[in-house]
């Protein structure tokens, strides 16, 4: 028995091939393959040319591993039937790809004049820099020319931002922004039948589902390639059929059989998503050939017999005999071409194997991240509107002119922030839970759907993981987004949709494609009132992880509002993902030491001011020498202040409180200027001790660089927030800072006396 079944399968099409009998009458390349079908012999052939092309690059995948020159083995072979969809759909419809699309991408190149696909794709596969789309970085299918944007894990993650960009394409004309796609333009995602099981999947076609009955345009093309296996676990019989076949709001169309067939499927499903801008669910049938990847000896779970049965329904013997069948072709044309093809395969691949690869930090992170400060503030001071129109559309009253104290509280600053840059830029959408009728949970969108209209200011579905899709589609065409996640605990719901996806499309597509957005999160903790960890999360350690993403933590309504402006300009200068966390139990406090005192209002900025990342907030003894460095943010930053005017009054000792105000990047190098001027230094960080915060990156800093007399922290307890009063036995209060502080100055504990 012999488990070199790659051969066994190029045998069988061959056999396949030289069996075949031809009618008598050859049909020509302008006639249909059959009479009543609309596939034409030169359609079909190039077809099967790009199938069999997509063959050989797997073939050619596991010939380079066995030489360790391949570094990525996931085939197409079984699935070769998708080269259908990709010759059906336009180069301008959106592709969103599993990863066995190697036909697709064949088919969708041959629409491009000069494209070199499968050179393109053998680059991909040695992790070679000269790849075109990801430059080594990894294997995606990918190519800006030809609108497919990459995507990396394809286990239904994707689904949701195809999801999005379907959804924005009607959203973009509405607000009157122009994209490179034409009206009628369509979005495919394509995706695995055990894919079709997952939470991401099931959310994104509810959600696609849920916009058709609102009435909203959904030109969504859903095409699951169901190979009846998810690596090893079959997926039962009719599963797909049964889960997929008559949901309401979703056309369902099943593409199995002859290649002809296939063909009138697709186009079926096609024509119904691009005339009705509704969703289809294209239920490709596929086989899958020679395990997962070339690690994955399938022996282990499947018997002999079941190997070869799958072997024998491979579709491109089963299209390559047919086309012979019809006399589309001859026997002898055909092994020529397979022949041919595996030849011009194998010697691309060799040579893309000796092509250069990545080799220092800065060729791998070069796309990830790119920050430009001196572009990014001119872009944020771009003008609002004219004085009198910018007046008149605030009511005739400007927010900087503003006398009533909620118009200076945080919640009153971001809101009048928010609607400068709906001013400022009419490409911006502002979309959530609740943000648009209700004006948000703490009022902070208040009125903004009225003045701006449901087009660019919405209410979404209680869904994250669609409210984050939609952002990356939008962001994907040219709009920028503002999603609302309503509680940072919510966030989790979705995390992948930052961390696998919107976090690294730059990063996958060498700047090729980007989705910027600021991802507005209400958090954090010691709400009054209102409570249980569920709305008074207090970690940040999960968004802290993701390369390349800003998070933006401001603690008073001036600052908010500047620093909202720098990370919509970063947004839309750098094209980068930023997180701006909003503390829920700042938004309308006014107080700083006591009732009344109004120490926690601030005046709204006027454009343009604004604040980029390492810029920090300091307070507290601002001027001449300090005993006492403390270093916060958020609420923490108000602790610190409450601390260091007990610190003063009480201990005679004088206390600099900084405001980080970006948590990533983190401003070490303020905080490096700082702690060696003061000496002493103390992080008071709210979040969680064992890495839900900034206190371990802050001291592990100060210490690698020898910075510091005394290094102490302040951190909340490692434990979920409890309702009521008792959080106060796990969050960090004032007297633990003060107690932080004078053991951070050499003073006792008890008392406070000086040594």
């Amino acid at each position: 028995m012999t488990w070199d079944r790659v051969a066994i399968v190029e045998q069988l099409l061959d056999q396949r091939i030289s069996t075949a009998e031809p009618p008598a009458t050859r049909r020509k390349a302008d006639e249909p393959v059959r009479d009543g079908s609309d596939l034409t012999v030169a359609a079909a052939l190039g077809l099967l040319e790009d199938q069999l092309a997509s063959r050989q690059m797997d073939v050619a995948a596991r010939e380079l591993k066995k030489t360790n020159r391949s570094f990525y083995t996931i085939g197409s072979a079984g699935h070769e039937n998708n080269a259908v969809v990709g010759a059906r759909t336009r180069i301008d419809d959106p592709a969103f790809l599993h990863y066995r699309s190697g036909a697709f991408f064949m088919a969708r190149a041959r629409k491009l004049a000069g494209s070199t696909p499968v050179m393109d794709t053998m680059l991909g596969v040695v992790a070679s820099a000269e790849d075109p789309i990801a430059q080594g970085r990894h294997k995606v299918w990918g190519s800006r020319a030809m609108w497919i944007p990459p995507q990396t894990s394809t286990i239904a993650s994707h689904l949701s931002k195809a999801m999005g960009l379907a959804f924005s394409l009607a959203r973009a004309r509405r607000v009157g922004v122009a994209t490179e796609l034409p009206d009628d333009a369509i979005v495919v995602c394509s995706f695995g039948d055990a894919s079709a099981n997952h939470a991401t999947a099931l959310s994104a076609i509810n959600t696609a589902r849920y916009a058709v009955r609102m009435g909203l345009p959904m030109p969504l093309l859903l095409v699951c390639e169901d190979n009846d296996t998810g690596i090893s676990v079959p997926t039962p019989s009719g599963w797909i059929a049964e889960t997929y076949g008559n949901q309401p709001h979703l056309r369902y169309v099943l593409a199995d059989g002859e290649i002809d067939a296939v063909w009138e499927a697709v186009g079926t499903a096609i024509d119904h998503v691009r005339s009705t801008r509704q969703p289809a669910f294209l239920h490709l049938r596929t086989v899958r050939l020679w395990g997962h990847a070339g690690s994955d000896a399938e022996q282990t779970y499947r018997s002999l017999e079941q190997i070869a049965s799958v072997e024998a329904r491979d579709p491109l013997a089963r299209n390559a005999a047919r086309l012979i069948e019809l006399g589309a072709t001859t026997p002898e044309e055909l092994a020529d071409l397979v022949r041919e093809t595996r030849e011009r395969v194998l010697a691309v691949a060799e040579e893309a194997a000796g092509r250069p690869r990545l080799e220092t930090t800065d060729d791998v992170v070069g796309p990830m991240a790119p920050y430009h400060p001196d572009r990014v503030r001119a872009r944020a001071a771009e003008p609002v509107l004219p004085a009198e129109a910018r007046r008149e559309a605030f009511g005739g009253t400007l927010p900087e002119d503003a006398t009533t104290p909620n118009a200076r509280t945080l919640a009153g600053c971001l809101n009048a922030a928010l609607a400068d840059e709906l001013l400022r830029r009419p490409e911006l959408l502002l979309f959530g839970e609740d943000v648009g009728r209700k004006g948000g949970v703490y009022n902070v969108t208040n009125g903004l759907a009225k003045r701006f209209g449901p087009a660019r200011v919405f209410d979404t579905l209680l869904d994250e993981t669609s409210i984050l899709g939609i952002a990356q589609g939008a962001a994907q065409i040219g709009l920028l987004p503002v999603p609302e996640i309503q509680y940072l605990a919510y966030i989790h719901n979705a995390l992948d949709q930052l961390r696998g996806e919107a976090a690294s499309l730059r990063f996958f597509s060498s700047g090729q494609f980007a989705n910027p957005m600021v991802v507005r999160v209400a958090g954090l903790a010691y709400q009054k009132g209102f409570g249980g960890h569920f709305h008074n999360d207090n970690s940040v350690g999960a968004l802290r992880d993701i390369p390349g993403l800003v998070l933006a933590v401001p603690s008073r309504g001036d600052d908010a509002a500047r620093m909202f402006r720098g990370a919509v300009a970063m947004a839309a200068e750098d094209e980068r993902v930023v997180v701006f966390l909003e503390p829920i139990a700042l938004y309308h406090e006014k107080d700083l030491h006591a009732d009344g005192d109004g120490g926690w209002l601030s005046d709204y900025p006027a454009p343009p001011e604004v604040l980029l990342p390492g810029e920090v907030g300091i307070g507290g003894r601002t001027e001449g020498d300090a005993d006492l460095l403390l270093v916060s943010y958020a609420n923490g930053y108000r602790l610190g202040l409450q601390a260091a005017r007990q610190l003063a009054d009480e201990h005679d000792l004088r206390a600099r409180v900084m405001d980080l105000r970006w948590l990533n990047p983190l401003p070490f190098e303020a905080i490096r200027a700082h702690a060696a001027e003061v000496g002493s230094v103390v992080v008071v960080d709210e979040c969680r001790s064992t890495g839900g915060g900034v206190a371990d990156a802050i001291i592990a800093n100060l210490a690698e660089g020898r910075i510091g007399r005394r290094l102490g922290s302040v951190r909340a307890v490692d434990s979920f927030v409890p309702l009521g009063p008792a959080t106060s036995a796990v969050l960090v209060g004032v007297d633990q800072v003060v107690a932080a502080a004078l053991a951070a100055v050499d003073r006792h504990r008890a008392g406070g006396a000086a040594r």
